[in-house]
């Protein structure tokens, strides 16, 4: 077996990379089916927008620029829902479906669930997929071979669960203790592997680091002294980790080494486990969220994503070979995306030195309708806003004899006198409007299940954050939000960048056609059969469908 001496010892303190084992592979052992790929890996880089890669590809040499420059690259492709989040965005990738079909509508209501504490002790809540409906893409393959297996690694719950769906296989992520985790849903013990694993004092490995510039400053296109970034502390490299080992832990998160780690978590799961190593194709998820942590502290136009996005592209290349290296790289499957993207802070976007340009307070409206509820004996639970939807709890009000629709409509009527928000929808009216083709309609319809007690769904102007949000966010159904690379990699896939409109709910159909898989159940995406070599019904791709290889412009990620 590989030493994983390989891949963990070197966490350089001046780079926070973990390097490539640099030995052979031991054999794969027998595999009945010579074609068939061994491994299908999808790759989630959390908050990755596709105009990052065009505008830093000249820098992009390893992970990123293999999918950019060998892949079938999808450049304008987009997630087809409203709630632009890190939980539905997942789910989707993994399911062919939309937040409508799948039940995952927003991170609030995403993994927690009491009933699934975590392993030994770690910190943070219970985490499940209990609310998840329907299949995932890993339930194909084990309906395929029910000898196929599975393994999830993330820093997120959300991120490490959501891609599997409800299926109960190998599934791990961060704990701020220092340690990777699972939840009783998934095994009531750690594999031996993990543990070992875990044994490594990674977190005391990094005493004494800091966040240092992977190129030279001039290298940079942004500068590094905007002090918006990060509330206006330490918004300047290099940034030094926490002292204390116990903050370390928990701020690790928010350093590129989470990337590094979680890249060897996974490299490690695929030794433990031997995956890809039998006679069935197993599948491994990968979802690296150091981006969006790094984004919402420092924003997208920071130095600090810039360096960040490198590094990512150095993360993934360390992965790749390492996989390249443990197993037969003709007869491995990639697929990349990302699970939203991200818009400005309001004060660096709009001119002007108002601090509130470009916020919505939406506070106001809840208090008087709390306030109203309240005088009907109703709790101010029973009323919920979140990524732009007003849920009532339209049972309760009725029982209290509250006149809901007078509520909603008062609701709207406010909701349309505050500068900045573009429009007000009422969730029955959203069908008709997606019929007639309103893009936003049709990315709200897609985001709320038939059965939600959702009344409103309110859209900002382009660029526009909540009053209460203090860091750099997403959620919106702008473009700039929604807009993010799916690429494949590996034999079945041609190579080119694709300016064809693309769906992140075609990632998972897209997959299973060039593993001659058969979904079971409907799905809302469709496989991409342009990026498919061979496949008869993708014809011969022509320069009108696939752009040239070099310089592809990327649509701006404008609404």
């Amino acid at each position: 077996m590989i030493s994983l001496r390989h891949v963990l010892t070197t966490l350089s303190a001046a780079s926070l990379i973990v390097t490539a084992p640099s030995v052979g592979a031991q054999s794969a052992g027998p595999v009945a089916d010579p074609v068939a790929p061994q491994l299908v890996v999808l790759i989630t880089v959390d908050q990755l927008r596709p105009d990052y890669l065009q505008l830093w590809s000249s820098q992009l040499t390893g992970g990123l620029a293999r999918f950019w420059n060998h892949g079938a690259m999808f450049v304008n492709g987009e997630h087809e829902h409203a709630t632009t989040e890190t939980a539905p965005g997942h789910a989707s990738l993994g399911s062919g479906r939309h937040p409508r079909s799948t039940g995952i509508v927003r991170n609030d209501a995403g993994v927690q669930d009491v009933q699934s504490p975590l392993l030994d002790g770690a910190r943070g809540g219970g985490a499940s997929p209990f609310r998840f409906r329907g299949s995932s893409f890993f339930d194909w393959m084990r309906a395929h071979d029910p000898a196929s297996r599975a393994l999830s690694v993330s820093r997120k719950d959300r991120g490490a669960i959501l891609p599997l769906g409800r299926a109960v296989q190998s599934v791990f992520w961060y704990s701020p203790d220092g340690t990777f985790t699972t939840s009783r849903y998934y095994a009531d013990t750690l594999p031996t592997w993990a543990r070992t694993f875990n044994e490594r004092d990674f977190v005391g490995a990094l005493e004494g680091t800091s966040w240092t510039l992977l190129h030279a400053p001039d290298s940079y296109t942004v500068p590094d002294s905007v002090r918006r970034e990060n509330g206006g502390n330490d918004f300047v490299f290099p940034h030094a980790l926490p002292a204390e080992r116990a903050r370390r832990a928990v701020l690790l998160t928010e350093y590129p080494a989470m990337d590094s780690l979680t890249v060897a978590m996974a490299l490690a799961g695929v030794e433990g486990m031997q995956l890809g190593a039998g006679s069935s194709t197993d599948f491994l998820s990968l979802s690296l969220s150091t981006l969006d942590a790094v984004g919402h502290r420092y924003g997208p136009d920071s130095r600090e994503l810039h360096d960040m996005v490198l590094r990512v592209d150095r993360y993934l290349e360390t992965f790749i070979d390492s996989l390249y290296t443990l197993r037969d790289s003709s007869r491995i499957v990639f697929a990349l995306s990302s699970d939203h993207g991200v818009a400005p802070y309001p004060e660096l976007f709009f001119a002007g030195d108002d601090p509130a340009r470009g916020r919505v307070d939406q506070r106001p409206v809840f208090d008087t309708t709390r306030s109203v509820l309240a005088t009907y004996g109703v709790e101010g639970d029973a009323v919920l806003f979140e990524s732009g939807l007003v849920v009532l709890d339209t049972a309760r009000l009725r029982a209290r004899n509250v006149p809901v629709d007078s509520v909603v409509n008062a609701i709207r009527s406010s909701f349309r006198a505050i500068p900045g928000v573009l429009r007000v929808d009422a969730v029955p009216e959203l069908e008709a409007l997606k019929e007639r083709g309103d893009v936003l309609a049709r990315r709200w319809y897609n985001a709320i299940p038939p059965d939600m007690d959702a009344v409103l769904a309110i859209t900002l102007e382009p660029y526009h954050y909540w009053r209460t949000i203090s860091y750099a966010m997403h959620g919106m159904p702008h473009a700039y939000d929604a807009r993010v690379p799916i690429a494949f990699l590996g034999a079945p896939f041609a190579r080119g960048r694709f300016t064809t409109a693309a769906r992140t709910v075609d990632l998972a159909p897209t997959l299973a056609r060039a593993l001659g898989l058969v979904p079971i159940e409907p799905l809302d995406g469709r496989p991409l059969v342009e990026a498919l070599v061979g496949d008869p019904r993708s014809g011969t791709l022509t320069r009108s469908r696939r752009a040239p290889a070099s310089n592809t412009p990327v649509t701006s990620p404008r609404p």
